[in-house]
């Protein structure tokens, strides 16, 4: 048996669909089928059935009893891969993640830091920026993973979801009225004026809250890192439509304060498909996923 053949079976029986495997699997459909006919002939069994075109396929009895046998066989190599690479001491070389301000960096941050004790060789380059840099780096090979926030298209590359999640807030002064506040409401901000991230996402996010064009928002200032912006707010330009938890406002003259009803963003750590990945970056992408599921 060929774990990798293992593996398309069971795509197609998460897929429903060969189809629909084959385009998870980046594969053409030909090829899958074919590969899927001769896992069938290995065991001289039917393990699909098969409908037309708008079915879903099911499994027979000895499909289903495969999809077991097979998810405990792939389960067993990955944690053996898993074990071999946790236990070389020896790994080190650089790792390379990019990501905006986010809560999402914290888990980064833990997830190296844990790292660090178990491979002191291994050593980190975090770029900050949207994502439209992040993606741009990671296209060209300068970044290992990227973190992304939102529903941002990320079809091209593996992906895992965090732990954390991010919402937006406000930014302000602490004598301004809105720092009273314990959450603001979308009326109080038509009109008022407004420093927002140039990550589209920021601008559109806001618009959509408030229920006006984006373009119809009092926008004074955009800003790239939020430190930057609060010296702005600080001196009176306006308010910074922000992520919560990124600026620590103690002993400052400023306030965070959430936006009312804002919902929360789910954070994604991503990698390209079809790039190997260095020893360093298979042993954060296993932290990460342990960080991940509570492990």
């Amino acid at each position: 048996m060929d774990l990798r053949v293992l593996r398309y079976f069971l795509t197609v029986v998460r897929e429903q669909s060969v189809s629909g495997a084959a385009e998870a699997l980046h594969l053409t459909q030909p090829t899958l089928s074919r590969q899927l006919k001769e896992l069938e002939e290995e065991f001289g069994a039917q393990l699909f059935i098969r409908g037309n075109r708008s079915q879903k396929i099911t499994l027979t009895e000895k499909g289903m009893l495969l999809r077991r046998r097979a998810e405990e066989l792939i389960a067993l190599a990955d944690t053996t891969r898993e074990e071999m690479l946790l236990r070389d001491a020896e790994i080190g070389g650089d790792l390379k993640i990019g990501g905006g301000e986010s809560a999402g960096m914290r888990l980064v941050a833990k997830a190296a830091s844990e790292l660090k004790v178990l491979y002191p060789g291994i050593r980190l380059h975090l770029f900050s920026g949207n994502a439209a840099d992040v993606k741009e780096r990671l296209e060209s090979g300068l970044l290992d993973f990227g973190v992304f926030i939102g529903p941002y298209s990320l079809e091209a590359y593996h992906t895992l979801r965090l732990s954390e999640t991010d919402s937006w807030g406000l930014l302000v002064r602490e004598d301004s009225p809105l720092a009273e506040k314990s959450a603001i409401a979308p009326e109080l901000l038509a009109g008022i004026p407004l420093i927002v991230s140039r990550q589209e996402l920021a601008v559109h996010s806001l618009g959509e809250w408030v229920g006006v064009a984006p373009e119809k928002l009092n926008i004074v200032a955009t800003y790239n890192l939020l430190f930057n912006a609060s010296l702005l707010v600080e001196a009176g330009l306006g308010h910074a439509l922000c992520l919560g938890g990124i600026v620590n406002t103690a002993g400052t003259p400023l306030r965070y304060v959430p936006l009312e009803r804002s919902a929360e963003l789910p954070l994604s750590l991503a990698w390209k498909k079809y790039q190997k990945l260095t020893k360093p970056a298979e042993v954060f992408l296993l932290k990460m996923r342990e960080l991940c599921n509570g492990a």
